[in-house]
């Protein structure tokens, strides 16, 4: 029996579960190795910190201003519902598509690979055993999301809240390594910041805090939502933006720029040089990544389920999806769904690269949800609102212009990768319109 929103599956997920979701699914290994591309990118210390400031403050006014729309409509698949209500069916299905066909099995793909590899320090694997033991990690947490949210989110928050405290742990150790310098800051700006610079390293940092909004992807699912959403949504966001220049600031302090830059394995690095984790540095590093992968691998399922259920709940997929276990009241054939995308891609040899190439493709449906609020305060201004975004329309205008100049940043400075990506996103305007042959609906 539906609730008073719609939804079907029980909302058993608290508050810390919440917030364990939020920041399980944004930490996960691109802090480890994104720092060495931003060094790489950007010359100065100044300019560095103001990216992942930038970063920061990107994601907080997307957190503050979706928090109004999980409140007002906290139903399960998040940006889907949101721009469905405000925008109608056909950007909803593109947002849909785009997730089907590319983010989210590139994303589990990704996650799962970066697993197996770091497995690989502890029990040796070649090429084609990293894909299967990635393949195998994905097909566990389906397994695990299966058996019901409460399991999942459950473990979720054990693994989330143990890769936060490490991380943190890491960022304050690094004060004590050797060779660590403050120094390392001066200068702290060599020239006038070139904005076109910190938009192209935006793209790599927002990728560390892309996750920040997917909470609301199980909101169907979330107990007392209208005040539970909004505060795990916030405080996620605040937490991640927090550990992330923590960690930023004490690997510069460690290193300076050109060697961090040189530096893939940068947290490796980093734990080498602090004298209490001597001699067991790159092992404590490694079992932290895979933590932190197994964290995220968890979350991207739980959250990647409820979009292909919540299309199909509304009639733009296969009826068939929107099946609710009756055992575990769980989205049984969406989870299945997600975990065989996630299997197929991990098993091609070029899923690592689609993950990255494909990323920018996600933030145009960023934007159209934000920009959701204008339309939906206009169009329902009844509608039970228990959170409103603060300093609205500012906050969410901000939101929109830094994802529209990031976007178009990408297209002038890639746009072979930005260009195929947008395609892939249009190629969904004629399977809508085809998709009552294969057992779609308004």
């Amino acid at each position: 029996m539906a609730d008073a929103w719609g939804e079907r599956m029980p909302r058993s997920v608290g508050l810390l579960n919440a917030v364990a979701v939020s920041i399980g699914i944004t930490i996960g290994s691109g802090i480890f190795r994104v720092p060495a591309t931003v060094a790489g990118l950007l010359h100065d210390p100044g300019s560095v910190l103001v990216c992942w400031v930038l970063g920061g403050v990107m994601a907080l006014c997307g957190a503050l201003t979706y928090a109004e729309l999980a409140a007002a409509l906290p139903r399960s698949g998040g940006m889907f519902a949101y721009i469905l209500e405000g925008f109608g069916p056909v950007p909803a299905f593109l947002f849909g598509w785009a997730e089907l066909t590319v983010v989210r099995a590139a994303a589990l793909g990704a996650i799962a690979t970066i697993f197996a590899e770091y497995l690989g320090h502890f029990v040796p694997l070649t090429p084609a055993e990293v894909r299967e033991v990635a393949a195998l990690a994905i097909a566990l947490v389906g397994a695990l999301n299966y058996l019901g949210i409460r399991r999942a989110a459950a473990v979720l928050s054990l693994t989330t809240y143990a890769k936060f405290a490490a991380v943190l742990a890491l960022a304050f150790l690094a004060l004590t390594a050797v060779g660590g310098s403050s120094a390392h800051f001066v200068p702290l700006w060599s020239a006038v910041p070139s904005l076109s610079l910190i938009a192209t390293a935006l793209i790599p940092v927002m990728w560390t805090y892309d996750g920040w909004a997917d909470l609301a992807f199980i909101g169907g699912e979330i107990s007392d939502p209208q005040r539970t959403l909004p505060r795990a949504l916030i405080a996620g966001c605040l937490s991640v933006a927090l550990v992330y220049l923590l960690v930023n600031l004490a690997f510069i302090y460690v290193l300076p720029l050109p060697q961090m830059a040189g530096s893939k394995l940068i947290a490796t690095t980093v734990a080498t040089r602090i004298p209490l984790l001597a001699g067991v540095g790159a092992g404590l590093i490694t079992a932290l990544v895979m933590l932190a992968a197994f964290s995220g691998l968890n979350a991207s399922m739980m959250v990647g389920a409820r979009i292909f259920y919540a299309m199909s709940d509304r009639g733009l997929f296969f009826r068939a999806v929107a099946r609710v276990s009756p055992r575990f009241n769980s989205p049984s054939v969406a989870i299945v769904l997600c975990t065989a995308l996630g299997v197929v891609y991990v098993l091609q040899n070029d899923f690592a690269q689609l993950a990255d190439k494909f990323i920018i493709g996600i933030w145009p449906f960023y934007a159209l949800t934000v920009a959701a609020v204008f339309v939906l305060r206009r169009r329902r201004p009844d509608l039970p609102r228990p959170y409103r975004v603060w300093g609205y329309p500012f906050v969410p205008a901000v939101f929109l212009l830094a994802s529209a100049g990031m976007v178009v940043n990408a297209l002038v400075t890639d746009p072979v990768n930005t260009g195929v990506t947008l395609l892939i996103i249009a190629v969904g305007f004629p399977v809508y319109w085809l998709r009552s042959g294969f057992g779609g609906r308004s």
